[in-house]
């Protein structure tokens, strides 16, 4: 296990002030983060590198769950296999990264895990649907089209759907604001059209049950985080916030529901 462990801190040591200096992420609430016992880090995903900025934060080692793909390009396996990452399968349920994931909890070590189940940013399928069924006979191409929306989060973007669908917004307000739809809800705040309650119901996808079956299951406790601000060279605002664990309660909706609520207001923290 030391042997195998080796390769996780020798590569830990040589890209965290690469990666501070890069970022210069601010990181609060380490403190927050259980030396030792079975635990699950969990928080929102808007950025291929989220998971860096808690690995950064504890000297644990930090399972985190990481697509199938990463380890089929000969390129990124290795460095994901000394990472410790699992992989999943995300086609399927896929019951080996389940039960890999379990182990590192039952072992009472750390794992990291996104409830939302994926990125909170415009996809290109999604992208697509709305080209084809708002914007086609509009845009130069979809290209150019996702070019300048896909920075959106997809839970904003659907929540702008669903006012218009509603009629609490006009069709031409929802297409003259998908292209920076979070601005154009914090105006719909000031306008009083929405509430800021209403806001940050929309700010995360829906979270999956994952995270808080597993902890129930293995008495882990869950730890809450929340990332916020850009990706940039030498960044002003990239802030993750560590809130305190907490042990699920039995009621699995209640704890999902107790998780989201955690996250977001960590999230408001932030802002």
């Amino acid at each position: 296990m030391q042997e195998k462990m080796k390769g996780y801190k020798v590569l830990r040591a040589v890209l965290t002030p690469i990666y501070r200096w890069w970022y210069r992420p601010t990181v609060i609430g380490k403190e927050n983060i259980p030396e030792e016992g079975p635990i699950l880090l969990v928080g929102n995903h808007i950025h291929v590198m989220d998971q860096c900025n808690v690995v950064i934060a504890t000297k644990r080692c930090l399972h985190y769950m990481a697509k199938k793909e990463y380890f089929d390009n000969k390129k990124t396996a290795w460095f994901f296999k000394i990472a410790k990452c699992i992989p999943v399968d995300r086609t399927i349920k896929d019951a080996d990264a389940k039960s890999a994931a379990l182990e590192v909890l039952e072992n009472k070590q750390a794992l990291g895990l996104f409830p939302e189940g994926t990125r909170n940013g415009l996809k290109e399928d999604r992208a697509k649907e709305l080209y084809k069924e708002y914007f086609e006979k509009e845009e130069p191409s979809f290209k150019e089209f996702y070019k300048k929306t896909k920075k959106n989060k997809t839970s904003f973007v659907n929540y702008l759907e669903e006012l218009k669908n509603n009629k609490v917004i006009t069709e031409k307000e929802f297409k003259e604001n998908i292209y920076d739809v979070d601005s154009f809800l914090q105006e719909l705040i000031s306008r009083h059209t929405i509430t800021e309650k209403e806001y940050y119901d929309h700010i995360l996808l829906p979270l999956k049950f994952g995270a808080v079956s597993m902890a129930h299951k293995t008495n882990a406790l869950l730890v809450p985080y929340a990332i916020t601000g850009e990706y940039k060279f030498r960044s002003k605002d990239l802030t993750v916030r560590i809130g305190k664990p907490f042990a699920p309660d039995d009621d699995l909706e209640k704890a999902n529901q107790k998780l989201e609520k955690e996250i977001i207001q960590l999230i408001k923290e932030n802002k």
